[in-house]
């Protein structure tokens, strides 16, 4: 029996999108992969089956627990999510991993490619990865990292790990979009603690120190002490759950199964106390907004009646002869202007 598409107003599906959600829920991962490349599109012509194949997968969505990865370079993001994976894998569970990697200024595309750093993971039948290039988005996510997940979701997989280009002060974008939020620390950070933009450590709901294994494990166990003793004097934004901090190594395995189990806590505790639900909801109207703004920033951009207003307007605040926040008003005007018209 195939899957019935729900009708909306000014949507239309073709068999060929109807036969691709049907693979998706049947956990085939190349109709995956072809679903996440139709709702990367940035041609007009595909909006509709796009709206189309997300609006008859919602359904099947929102069972799957979503955790952001982030961290400096170097963290070692990529070796952990690979042995994060194998351990869930292993234990009967699917894991799909949206890995967001840097866009080449000249091509757009991804420079770093994740999926090579992950061979054994790629290559489990119950594992999806899917490198996606940033697009020069900010967050460290790539503008359709949300409905790449909700896609994943359908396909079956329980857990979704997004890993972000990097660590900065604009992660909050992931962090709007996941359950569980994770920065990575190198051992020795500890000693760095003052220098770092306390916004990033007070968005995570944990925080795991890599490479513990050699001669780094007296190293990773400070830092770990540190990192617990300024978490304690940080604010605690909820009473379900307090941010713990662990050591792990990719290497030889030391303290992954810690990382699931701490996630799984977690997961069970949110469902719990209701905040689960209730963040994803705030989740949902954040995402609406950030998308309603870039319709209307894309809009303003294709409209050629407005390219002389625009090219004007940038010249006078080039040269201080217009402030700032008229010029977006007059720009504003012209752009209702021009949609009346």
């Amino acid at each position: 029996m195939g899957v019935q598409f729900t009708k909306l107003p000014g949507l239309s599906s073709s068999a060929s999108t109807n036969k691709l959600l049907e693979g998706i829920i049947a956990g085939n991962r190349s109709a995956l992969a072809r679903a996440i490349t139709l709702i990367e599109s940035a041609r007009e012509e595909d909006s509709d089956e796009r709206d189309a194949l997300l609006q008859a997968s919602l359904p099947y969505t929102g069972k799957a627990m979503r955790v952001g990865i982030t961290g400096a370079p170097g963290a070692g993001k990529s070796s952990l999510i690979e042995a994060l994976g194998m351990h869930l894998v292993s234990a009967g569970r699917k894991v799909a991993v949206l890995t967001i990697d840097p866009s080449s200024n000249v091509s757009r595309g991804s420079i770093l490619a994740d999926k090579t750093r992950m061979t054994s993971l790629s290559r489990h039948e119950n594992a999806f990865i899917r490198p996606t290039a940033s697009g020069g988005g900010t967050g460290g996510v790539a503008a359709h990292t949300r409905e790449a997940m909700l896609l994943c979701e359908a396909a079956g997989y329980d857990m979704v790990i997004v890993e972000t280009v990097g660590v900065g002060q604009s992660e909050v974008a992931v962090k709007n979009m996941v359950d569980f939020f994770l920065l990575l620390m190198l051992p020795g950070s500890g000693d760095e603690l003052q220098g770092m933009k306390k916004g990033v450590v007070e968005m995570a709901d944990a925080l795991v120190i890599t490479k513990a294994d050699g001669d780094n494990v007296a190293r990773a166990a400070r830092a770990q002490a540190d990192f617990s003793h300024a978490l304690r004097l940080l604010p605690q934004t909820a009473t379900w759950w307090k941010p713990r901090v662990l050591t792990c190594s990719a290497l030889n395995g030391d303290g992954i199964a810690e990382i699931v189990a701490m996630i799984d806590d977690f997961d069970t505790r949110a469902r719990e106390s209701g905040y689960r639900e209730a963040n994803r909801a705030a989740q949902k109207i954040h995402w609406l907004d950030e998308t309603f703004d870039r319709l209307i920033r894309n809009d303003i951009a294709r409209r050629r009646d407005l390219e002389a207003t625009r090219t004007r307007l940038e010249e006078l605040v080039r040269n201080d002869q217009l402030p700032v926040s008229k010029a977006a008003r007059e720009l504003l005007f012209a752009y209702h202007k021009s949609m009346s018209e």
